[in-house]
């Protein structure tokens, strides 16, 4: 304990550490003075009634203001948050082994492969947070329109007449947004905690909507305490299945050959090779979800059209895709457990140990080197895949099963006011546990550095 102490001491005392964390408070206080700047054009007090609309209804604007950290109840011009610039990073990613060219240009060049990546990434982003912004105004605006008591839209939006200009305003000002949230991102990796800035972001936004979800909890006379106590125990029970999946290894046994050392030859080294349980950590959460907004996104364009046709089509999809909907729930343990197994064959397709063994003069016992090794390591793999990828996707779930019981135990108000409240205790805790063990190691390593070699991490 008393090492403990010093080492939290230390962090406060090092000028550099010093430096590093409150950079990185400041950032993110700005971020989140920001979330709170408004998109131009808005009608107030038709925003006012849309959060009450929000907060009793059971659609999925609740998932994305959520991970926004409350951006999109707000109508804030950081509502998008950093989520275009992660969507568009993975999609590059999986681009890269299907398309030869792509595969070629990074192996050939590295170095200039990365800053190709990078400077595609930001040119995809503006696209992508361009549609995105123009579908949200439109979700908006049918939900307010669409309800009796409101029958107003948030923003008078259109590409006609007068409406041009504010329209416009209101779309680049959210893309902008973005790119600031981006580079808020860049900065606290820069001059913060070193890689953790988009990261820290994201934890930010989430963080911050938990005090309203304990005040929602508390809000509920009926069952609060009931609630309460179900909240503690989800939120312990998913941090402690959380780490363990994280910490999941499996190590294949590998003989390294033995070196001359003057005269003598040295035995060969036996060692091990650790294959992570989920390899993919949050990203087919992230992914998933990305690609499960598309198809309301898309759909709100057309829920105005004179055809009825094409119009009850668009209804009829964004009520399959809304969080009130039993098959979306399903659809989205699916495609999670499907994203899993594709971004982890991806991912252990690059780093190719099969081809680095053999350059190590390595070999796993009984197998043979190069491609052999390569497709054993790629089996062993995808088998320990299975329960990470079935554990993510019950994370992704587990707002849906929790608030089947909410309603079968008759409190809580079912899904609709419970969803996104257990959402932070699963796919959201699973982002932040996620942030919180790699900033400490981060702030661990900058420790060591420094020349204090306790760790603050297993104390």
């Amino acid at each position: 304990m008393k090492n403990t102490w010093l080492a939290w001491r230390y962090l406060w005392k090092s000028e550099d550490i010093r430096r590093m964390l409150l950079a990185t408070l400041g950032l993110l206080a700005i971020y989140r003075l920001a979330a709170n700047v408004p998109a131009p054009g808005i009608d107030v007090a038709v925003l006012a009634q849309l959060k009450t609309l929000i907060s009793t209804q059971g659609n999925f604007v609740q998932f994305l203001n959520l991970l926004s950290g409350g951006t999109i109840s707000n109508f804030s011009i950081l509502s998008m948050g950093v989520y275009p610039y992660i969507t568009a990073q993975i999609i590059l990613q999986l681009l890269v082994p299907i398309i030869p060219a792509l595969q070629r240009k990074m192996e050939e060049n590295p170095t200039e492969g990365r800053k190709w990546m990078e400077r595609t990434t930001y040119y995809l982003v503006v696209p992508m947070a361009a549609l995105s912004a123009y579908g949200q105004i439109n979700i908006f605006n049918n939900l307010t329109l669409s309800s009796p008591a409101i029958g107003k839209a948030v923003l008078d939006f259109g590409f006609t007449g007068d409406k041009i200009i504010p329209s416009l305003t209101a779309l680049i000002s959210m893309v902008a947004g973005t790119m600031f949230a981006i580079w808020i991102g860049e900065l606290i990796s820069e001059y913060g905690i070193r890689g953790q800035g988009l990261s820290l972001v994201i934890f930010a936004g989430i963080v911050s909507q938990m005090p309203a979800n304990l005040l929602q909890i508390l809000a509920d006379e009926q069952g609060r305490y009931v609630l309460l106590v179900l909240m503690v125990l989800v939120i312990v029970s998913t941090i402690f299945a959380i780490v363990y999946v994280q910490q999941g290894r499996r190590f294949v046994p590998v003989m390294y050959p033995g070196r001359r050392v003057g005269n003598r030859m040295s035995m060969p080294v036996k060692a091990s090779l650790p294959l992570m349980v989920n390899l993919a950590g949050m990203i087919p959460l992230i992914f998933a979800s990305a690609i499960l907004q598309f198809p309301a996104i898309l759909s709100s364009w057309f829920l105005t059209n004179e055809n009825e046709t094409i119009r009850q089509f668009a209804i009829g999809t964004q009520n399959t895709f809304s969080p009130n909907n039993s098959a979306y729930w399903i659809i989205y343990f699916l495609m999670v457990v499907l994203f899993s197994f594709f971004y982890t064959d991806v991912m252990f397709t690059q780093q190719n140990y099969g081809e680095n063994l053999k350059k190590a003069g390595a070999q796993i016992p009984g197998v043979e080197r190069g491609a052999k090794t390569q497709n054993y390591l790629s089996r062993v793999q995808r088998r320990i895949t299975l329960p990470g990828a079935l554990f993510l996707g019950l994370v992704a779930v587990l707002p849906f099963l929790v608030s089947l019981l909410l309603q079968a135990i008759g409190i809580g108000g079912g899904l609709g006011s419970s969803s996104s409240l257990f959402l932070a205790s699963s796919s959201g805790l699973l982002i932040v546990v996620g942030v919180v063990r790699d900033t400490f190691s981060v702030i661990d390593a900058e420790l060591k550095l420094h020349g204090y070699q306790d760790s603050i991490l297993v104390r």
